[in-house]
């Protein structure tokens, strides 16, 4: 088959600009936008665009053909230099609370939505370009990206979902072959980086801002529609939009968004920018910019120099701003679902799926069969507390837990004996009191007792545990000596990567150096310890 004829066969099937109303004003300034979804705009051209890597899963997924993947027509059109036919480009409308204050009108300020993709499976798939220049809701901002941002985006959406977390994916990683200029920590020391496109896919890139734009508007009549095509496109399994499926819809984004922050606290993993402009409709994890895993466990550690002095958006407090989140969403959804009871039900559908499902996830990460409020409400909170007596690698640490041999006749233990399988987990083991010691084998000899009432042997224990707790995160350090490579042209580290976090429970003897704990020297340094919102 002809190389054209493969790329006629991808179909595009745009509900979103088709059925919703779009801006009247073709141009691409900066302005408030009302009474729209969205604004038709194309990107704008790059000079020299070069592919640097794309994801073969979801090439799969979209079922895109194996020729175009290697042709220069994949890098032109997936950095917006041309568009396929069927591609019908725009920018969303959106709003959004950030750091717990309403901002008023966002949008995609750097995102431009080139279509729909239909896959032979018959499921629809946007395809949205992060960097592709001057929109509408741009601001004062020029719509592009630099590298360094767009690796960490393009490497994390691949993780997140291969670790399990619902999430958006990235189909390819470019360089535009221009300098953008960034002042990375708003320091007053802009400089050129190098300018970088991702292509991001979702079934749907619809946030609680888009609701909320025209809530905060008075303006009910898109708001309905916007609703409607919501749960038309994405929540059809709900039935046609009615007032009773109105209620079915928010609860379940509300069971959705809670099942996503579960997976979060389960692999370390801290978002850094919960604004309500960053939260999917379908419960997927989306905008990938200041985010961190912990290495060392700290409830209150946050990636983001923005959040350094109140910490809004920390490890921790991100079961409690999913909540906040959605009580503003079923604030702005009240004109439509007049119903306010229902949607504090869905409130408190929120709070019962995250705590049942955070109780039912941690006994997983310990191998236990399943969670007895009884005894593992103790042995849950005192785990928390002997994680935090010295630095404790989260990560290396269950790994570790596993490998623990909680056969019976362990009772002459020493705690040292208790210790010695866990010491690759602490940054500063030598800093372990007697009593923090004591404190941590008096835990470990509470849980052997209650996987031992299980009954589950230790091979089992270990499978079961090693199933849920991965062994690779995408550590901030890791990311950025993908950056420091790419910034001298190498990006084998990037395929690297991206290889490794395809099998990230796998024990990949060959990639054992990402195996460890952050290094000393990846402490404090810009990109490995905290990071900004800049692009």
């Amino acid at each position: 088959m002809e190389f054209k004829e493969t790329v006629a066969e991808i179909k595009f099937d745009n509900r979103f600009a088709d059925q919703l109303p779009a801006d009247s004003n073709p141009s691409k300034q900066p302005r408030q936008v009302y009474k729209a979804a969205y604004s038709r705009v194309e990107p704008t051209r790059v000079k020299a665009p070069e592919l640097v890597a794309y994801s073969k899963e979801v090439a799969e997924k979209l079922g895109l053909p194996a020729d175009f993947l290697e042709s220069p027509q994949f890098v032109e059109t997936f950095t917006g230099n041309q568009l396929l036919d069927g591609m019908d480009p725009y920018a969303m409308c959106y709003g959004g609370h950030q750091f717990g204050n309403w901002a008023g009108q966002l949008g995609d300020g750097r995102a431009i939505n080139l279509g729909e993709l239909v896959n032979p499976a018959g499921e629809h798939w946007t395809l949205q370009l992060k960097g592709a220049g001057l929109t509408p809701y741009s601001r004062t901002a020029d719509g592009l990206a630099v590298l360094r941002s767009s690796i960490r985006e393009f490497l994390c959406s691949e993780a997140m979902f291969h670790l399990g977390v619902a999430t958006t994916r990235a189909l390819s990683l470019s360089l535009t072959g221009e300098q953008v200029v960034r002042d990375m920590f708003y320091s007053g020391n802009p400089a050129p980086e190098k300018g970088a496109i991702v292509c991001r896919v979702a079934p749907s890139f619809i946030r609680f801002g888009n609701f909320q734009i025209f809530a905060a508007r008075q303006d009910d009549d898109t708001l309905k529609q916007l609703i409607d095509h919501t749960i038309t496109a994405n929540f059809s399994h709900l039935g046609e939009p009615s007032a009773e499926v109105y209620v079915q819809w928010f609860h379940e984004v509300a069971q959705r968004t809670a099942e996503m922050i579960v997976d979060w606290m389960r692999v370390g993993f801290v978002h850094g920018v919960m604004n309500t402009d960053n939260m999917s409709i379908l419960g997927q994890t989306i905008d990938y910019g200041p985010y961190g895993w912990l290495d060392n466990y700290d409830p209150d550690w946050t990636p983001n120099t923005t959040d350094a002095q109140f910490k809004r958006y920390r490890f921790g407090n991100q079961p409690q701003i999913g909540m906040w989140n959605l009580v503003q969403l079923a604030n702005a959804l009240v004109p439509v679902i007049e119903d306010v009871e229902a949607l504090q039900a869905g409130i408190n559908l929120y709070g019962e799926t995250f705590g049942n499902g955070y109780s039912a996830m941690m006994v997983s990460k310990l191998g236990l069969n399943a969670f007895v409020a009884e005894t593992d409400d103790a042995l849950l909170e005192n785990l928390q507390k002997v994680l935090t007596f010295v630095e404790t690698d989260m990560t290396i640490f269950y790994r570790r837990l596993a490998e623990l041999p909680l056969s019976e006749g362990d009772s002459e233990r020493s705690d040292d004996e208790w210790l010695a399988p866990l010491l690759d987990a602490y940054y500063l083991p030598e800093q372990l009191s007697a009593d923090a010691k004591s404190q941590i084998a008096d835990w470990l000899r509470s849980y052997a007792q209650r996987v031992q009432a299980d009954g589950t042997a230790d091979e089992d224990r270990k499978s079961a545990m090693n199933a849920v707790n991965p062994k690779y995160v995408l550590r901030n350090y890791m990311a950025q000596v993908a950056i420091d490579a790419a910034d001298e042209g190498d990006y084998s580290v990037v395929t690297e990567l991206l290889e490794l976090l395809r099998n990230p429970f796998d024990e990949q003897p060959e990639m054992e150096k990402w195996a460890v704990k952050r290094p000393d020297w990846a402490r404090s340094r810009p990109g490995c310890s905290m990071l900004s919102c800049s692009s």
